[in-house]
């Protein structure tokens, strides 16, 4: 038995899936962006006309991701200090791993999850950090 969660805090998936779904006493999430409910607006990105990224802050849009978990997390009935694995995707690993590794540090200083962090060429939304992550419930 499983059941389904979606925050209505939380940015709106960007397809036809849950924020996270329930089995037994795991709560999986589906992937979590930095964007913000009920717009397309990402915090620290600043895109063209066309849509293309010009510029963008990797620790804006950290601090929003974590948010966005926790809000989807709190919703679902289990909290940050529950989770127990995270997987994060950065589009640039070069460049953004020595800041996104610092503010990861900051907020998970008391709850120390699983942790895999890899580079993927690009993300369905024009961000740069995405979270897949696992909890308890």
């Amino acid at each position: 038995m499983s059941q389904h969660f979606n925050s209505e805090q939380a940015p709106e998936p960007v397809g036809l899936y849950p924020h996270a779904r329930k089995v037994g006493n795991l709560l999986f999430l589906s992937g979590v962006g930095p964007r913000e409910r009920g717009s397309s607006k990402i915090p620290g990105v600043q895109l063209s006309e066309d849509g293309e990224i010009l510029s963008y802050d990797i620790e804006e849009q950290c601090h929003s991701v974590f948010k966005n978990v926790r809000l989807i997390l709190e919703a679902s009935g289990s909290s940050w200090d529950q989770l127990v694995d995270v997987t994060v995707f950065l589009t640039n690993m070069k460049a953004d791993f020595p800041i996104y590794n610092k503010i990861y540090a900051e907020y998970f200083k008391d709850n120390q999850p699983c942790r895999t962090t890899v580079e993927i060429s690009s993300l369905p939304t024009p961000i740069a950090i995405e979270l897949k992550c696992i909890a308890t419930i």
